[in-house]
């Protein structure tokens, strides 16, 4: 398993789940666990995906997350999880 953490940031709109999701599901990227909070008007979601069957590579997933949350008024963060985990070591 090839696993990636996508964090994503912003004010809380309609369809951010679905936007997110309808383009990992187009890639064969399997979401495996999935976080969101809303606190007032800002929304805050975790993903942790696979994406070992993939058709884009870690990059060109990472570049259309940018895009994606430009054009919608989010940051989209694309991180591997070996490199999430050892930021996070205490």
């Amino acid at each position: 398993m090839n696993k990636v953490i996508i964090t994503v940031l912003g004010k809380d709109s309609v369809g951010i789940i679905a936007k997110v999701c309808t383009h990992l599901a187009a890639e064969r990227i399997n979401v495996l666990d999935i976080n969101q909070t809303i606190v007032q008007d800002y929304f805050h979601m975790m993903m942790i995906v696979d994406i070992s069957a993939a058709e884009e590579s870690l990059e060109e997933l990472t570049d259309a997350m940018q895009k994606l949350g430009e054009e919608v008024g989010l940051r989209i963060h694309v991180q591997r999880e070996e490199i999430f985990e050892a930021m996070h070591r205490i």
